[in-house]
């Protein structure tokens, strides 16, 4: 029997310097919304990474700096996930980038290669710039994919049976 009254915590968690993740981030807000799910939006410089254990899910967004690196902002929180006992929370990974460089979203392949070892990693997207109309399908698909991972949580997202 599911529990009806079950309602997961979602953070999204995120940095951006020219307003292109912070859109993804938004969009990946509003579906979460118009499914009746609770989730915060939050900039990494205002998240505590002590919060990490009140949320069932966070996503994390960042764009990449210089050569593929994450942004200095985004250290604290990619070290508090290497953190042990992470592995039952569910996690994504998100931002955008371009392809005019050699390491295309390269911050986010490294968080999703560390989000993968330390925790329940559901899904990874890269946006080329900013985000477009069919980008949202791709966003509506990451969250099915989180929620799916979520225990008690059945649910048909965008239409999507995950």
């Amino acid at each position: 029997m599911a529990l009806t009254n079950y309602e997961p915590r979602i953070a999204i968690v995120y940095a951006s310097v020219t307003g292109n993740t912070k859109a993804v981030a938004e969009i990946l807000q509003e579906i979460c919304i118009s499914e009746g799910l609770e989730v915060e939006l939050r900039s990494v410089n205002d998240f505590s990474s002590t919060e990490l254990s009140r949320y069932d899910a966070v996503l994390v967004g960042t764009y990449t700096w210089g050569s593929g690196e994450i942004p200095k902002e985004m250290h604290r929180l990619f070290e508090a996930f290497e953190s042990p006992n992470r592995t039952g929370l569910v996690t994504a990974v998100f931002g955008t980038g371009d392809s005019f460089f050699a390491e295309f979203c390269g911050a986010v392949d490294r968080f999703r290669d560390m989000l993968f070892v330390q925790t329940d990693l559901a899904a990874t997207l890269k946006i080329e710039l900013v985000p477009q109309e069919a980008d949202i399908i791709r966003c509506e698909k990451l969250i099915a994919s989180v929620t799916k991972r979520l225990p008690a949580f059945p649910r048909y997202i965008g239409g999507y049976n995950e």
